[in-house]
């Protein structure tokens, strides 16, 4: 496959809304709207947004599209997340003799894993918006990225050593969100902008179903590589059904230039003076994120530290907890991504999804029973589910620009992924620091989450091109 790199301002072109709808990438050359032959890349895009037989905009998604990629959102992250959920943890307490070792190596595996997630999701993504494969340009990474988690996966539950662990993790975030990249990008490939919400609330089923699936698999798998390796093997299945029947058609003409060094580190870059909507959108992503980011990472162990459970009976109540905040998302989440489209309205959904993860956040910092516990974990899914479904909609509607959907949304991908790099390092401080204090802990942690969440929530209304 061949890689180029593009130096083209190109804008996206405007829905009858005015906000800025990302193309259908990746199409053969037809004539444009004028009946012009395409002749630059920046025309191939135009003239992709455009049906071939109708002539007119593109009304809906294929059919098969919407289950497929919820299948391999779904597999992604049933092998991203069961780790941190469980396996990661009960990995490094089976090969440390001392077990309160566990938790610093845990905070510094994950955080520094997630660096590597956030190096790839705009890297692959600037590399898949120019690939000019015969395959298409999202198919490679999305397989292949698959694969490379399987592998690695495999190896973390073969090690006999957490520096091994380590390692391994960092390649297995590198590969998994390499395809999940590739993935997000075929949103604003295929999905026209009215039919975002519902779409991305299907979508957003994927993190609440693949948390019980894989909490459920931890539960009844008592093998360490068992418990890494059947994640990975779920995601590579799904991965290659998904690439297999997906409408990714070849780039009909690459955009001119090699890609270089240079090209690479620019897949982090965008200004926030010339878009700052999308700055805006990066910005409340982030901040709900990372209020929702050390609740799952630090949930076994807060289990341990509030009621003084053990590996198997913390499995139980994590799994309960996960079935919770399934159901909450599998109603709110489609719910929230419809209404978003029939009133044509993102912020507000944004705003009340961060709200809602707020008021399950006080809850479970303050839970003095296991079924408050459950109740807030419920309420969190709530809030995470109606979060994800709309701001993924929000978001391929801010794009600065439409030959670089791929990296742009990678770039947006950060907000997801940092706050995983960064809240296992501060979790201890801040837990230590909250020891301290009449309310605890990791209720000072689960507090400055919800501090942190209700202004991501706020920012949102920053956004001005998207009602």
């Amino acid at each position: 496959m061949t890689l180029s790199s593009s130096g083209s301002d190109a804008r996206s072109p405007q829905d009858k809304h005015g906000t800025k709808a990302a193309p259908v990438l990746g199409a053969p050359a037809v004539p444009l709207a004028g009946g012009e032959a395409p002749t630059t890349a920046a025309d191939v895009l135009e003239a992709a947004r455009l049906e071939p037989d109708a002539g007119g905009p593109v009304e809906a998604e294929p059919k098969r599209y919407l289950p497929l990629v919820a299948l391999a959102y779904t597999g992604i992250c049933v092998a991203v997340i069961t780790p941190v959920l469980a396996s990661m943890t009960f990995k490094l307490q089976h090969i440390n003799t001392d077990p309160s070792a566990a938790t610093g190596q845990l905070g510094l595996i994950l955080g520094l894993g997630a660096l590597f997630a956030l190096i790839a999701n705009p890297v692959v993504g600037r590399l898949s918006d120019r690939t000019t494969s015969r395959f298409g340009r999202r198919r490679p990474w999305i397989v292949g990225g698959s694969l490379v988690g399987l592998v690695a996966l495999l190896g973390i539950g073969l090690a006999q050593d957490p520096l091994t662990v380590g390692l391994l993790w960092f390649v297995t975030q590198a590969g998994l969100n390499a395809s999940l990249a590739a993935i997000g990008a075929t949103v604003p490939d295929v999905v026209p902008v009215a039919r975002r919400g519902r779409v991305s609330g299907v979508i957003g089923l994927a993190i609440p179903v693949s948390i019980l699936l894989g909490t459920s698999l931890v539960s009844v798998l008592s093998s360490d590589v068992l418990r890494f390796a059947v994640p990975g093997a779920i995601a590579v299945v799904f991965c290659v059904l998904f690439a297999a029947l997906l409408p990714d058609k070849v780039l009909a003409v690459a955009p001119a230039g090699r890609i270089t060094v240079r090209e690479i580190a620019g897949s982090f870059a965008f200004s926030p003076r010339r878009h700052p909507d999308f700055a805006w959108t990066w910005l409340s992503k982030f901040l709900v994120m990372f209020g929702y980011a050390g609740i799952a990472t630090f949930f076994p162990l807060f289990l341990a530290n509030r009621f003084g459970m053990g590996e198997q009976e913390s499995l139980r109540v994590i799994v309960l907890a996960n079935t919770l905040a399934t159901v909450g998302t599998v109603i709110a989440s489609p719910l929230a991504g419809w209404l978003s489209d029939r009133l044509e309205r993102r912020r507000v959904f944004v705003a009340l999804a961060g709200s809602v993860m707020v008021v399950g956040l006080v809850m479970l910092a303050f839970a003095p029973s296991i079924p408050v516990v459950l109740v807030a974990q419920a309420i969190i899914g709530i809030g995470a589910g109606s979060f994800t479904a709309v701001d993924l909609a929000l978001a391929t509607q801010v794009l600065p620009n439409p030959e670089d959907t791929a990296k742009d949304l990678g770039v947006l991908n950060t907000a997801n992924t940092l706050p995983q790099s960064i809240a296992p390092v501060i979790a201890p401080g801040v837990i230590a620091l909250g020891a301290l204090t009449p309310i605890g802990g990791y209720s000072a942690w689960y507090v400055f989450g919800a501090v942190v969440a209700i202004a991501g929530a706020v920012v949102v209304y920053r956004v001005r091109s998207v009602r």
